[in-house]
């Protein structure tokens, strides 16, 4: 158990029962289960695997290139022809020679594109669309790590929340208790009025404490539905995940510079800028193809009945002068790798800076952790004291009201603490760049964007996606 009380004292039950375990339903949710059942029904994430797929898809686009371009034509219709000719003495009389004729001409032929050089067009093509495709998977990689630390802060919320309603039911019957005790006293005239509005206000304040604690429930367990798919039923108690953790906060500050998504999708986008360069520059080159047509035709005049020809050419084309608009693209996509290269410094230390903060808010949550058991153990010991005090006279029932209000305080400061000290641990693994299902060993397929990419990489023809659709 990570949770311990202080000097062999016991800490508070309700604190206990949802944070180490004691009395814990059978069948209960785990928090890896939520976080398996996030894996496989969060929308974004399967939003995020969509759209990878559908980034895989650019590299046959770019393949294509290298293929040649087939196309079939054919053509059917009527004609209609009239000729008049006037000569010697028929024009002298005014007469003329006549003749009309009609065809129904129809053909088809086929026509072939290879181009052959393009100024590496297609292939700079090729690797800007495969460093795309390894970008998407880094920033799928990324919503994984998102959706992972979105799913185990829903669930700690909840059994936070639960354990808070449950501690301002305590504390709403202890103070309920003190009332009944202060109105007995005041009937026998050992306390003033003044006393019993002092407990009527503390009761009526920890009424609407706790229905505030519920609303806060409500809302944790609809975040938890939105990003787990499952409603929270009997949740376990969640513990932190240290033994993944980097020992130290510069090996994970060093984990995250080399190995978080963001920055692994930053410097493939600035692979992918580069090879985008590239393929402006390629509007300058000269363009080299081979094309060949056949075609058949039938009766294009009275005289043909057929007509077949064939041929084949190899043309060259050089560019001169286009408007500008080339060398306008080229420029841009330079300045674009060179914003792109800067995303890359933006992200490192955006991830330097995630790194720091959320080590510092686990050891924070580690020290909180044992300054809350100590205050709830000595919290307890003085209210005891207390109590005893005022029975005899020696404390008023403001006393009394103030203990009961510290130790209630300082039970929500460990159940605040404990979630803390699991919700750190993840975000600090998230910002190190090694959470995922792996990492975890979720009992869950893991998806592979490799599986689809092999699928469609070297597809020629075909609408139907391998999932069928």
């Amino acid at each position: 158990m990570w949770l311990s009380a202080t000097g062999g004292k016991v800490v508070a039950w309700a604190t206990v029962a949802f944070f180490v375990g004691i009395a814990v339903p059978a069948k209960a949710q785990t928090l890896e289960q939520a976080l398996s059942a996030a894996y496989r029904n969060n929308p974004t994430l399967n939003s995020q695997r969509a759209a990878t797929r559908a980034t895989d898809e650019y590299v046959p686009i770019a393949l294509s290139g290298y293929r040649p371009q087939i196309f079939g034509s054919a053509y059917a219709g009527a004609q209609w022809a009239e000729t008049r000719v006037d000569a010697g003495e028929t024009a002298l009389l005014g007469g003329a020679s006549v003749s009309q004729s009609r065809t129904y001409p129809t053909g088809f032929g086929i026509t072939i594109s290879q181009t052959i050089y393009n100024g590496l067009k297609t292939a700079n093509s090729v690797r800007s669309a495969e460093s795309q495709v390894r970008g998407q998977r880094e920033l799928l990689r990324n919503t994984e790590q998102l959706v992972l630390l979105d799913a185990a802060t829903a669930y700690m919320n909840v059994l936070q929340n639960a354990a808070l309603v449950d501690l301002q039911k305590q504390n709403l019957e202890a103070l309920r208790e003190e009332l009944r005790a202060a109105r007995d006293r005041f009937s026998v005239g050992e306390i003033t009025r003044t006393d019993v509005a002092q407990a009527e206000a503390s009761v009526a304040n920890a009424q609407s404490e706790l229905a505030l604690a519920e609303s806060n429930l409500n809302t944790a367990n609809a975040v938890f539905f939105q990003v787990i798919g499952l409603r929270p039923t009997k949740l376990s108690p969640g513990r932190p995940i240290d033994r993944l953790l980097p020992k130290t906060q510069q090996l994970a500050v060093d984990s995250g510079l080399t190995r978080h998504p963001a920055v692994k999708s930053a410097e493939f986008a600035v692979d992918a800028g580069m090879s985008n360069v590239k393929v402006a520059e390629a509007a300058l080159s000269p363009t080299l193809t081979l094309n060949g047509s056949a075609s058949s035709d039938y009766n294009s005049s009275m005289d043909v009945q057929r007509q077949t020809s064939a041929a084949a050419t190899l043309n060259l084309t050089v560019p001169i002068y286009q408007g500008g608009g080339e060398y306008a693209t080229i420029r841009q996509a330079k300045e674009t790798l060179g914003q792109l290269r800067i995303e890359v410094d933006v992200n490192r230390e955006q991830v330097r800076a995630n790194v720091v903060q959320f080590w510092g808010a686990l050891e924070a949550a580690k020290a909180a952790i044992e300054s809350a058991q100590a205050s709830v153990a000595a919290n307890e010991i003085a209210l005891r004291g207390v109590r005893e005090e005022w029975r005899v006279g020696q404390r008023t029932t403001l006393d009394v009201l103030n203990a009961q209000t510290a130790l209630f305080d300082a039970r929500a400061s460990l159940v605040i603490a404990q979630r803390d000290r699991v919700v750190a641990s993840y975000a600090v693994l998230s910002a190190s760049g090694r959470l995922s299902a792996a990492t975890l060993a979720l009992k869950v397929p893991v998806y592979n964007p490799q599986i689809h990419y092999n699928q469609v990489r070297d597809a020629w023809i075909g609408v139907r996606t391998p999932g069928g659709q």
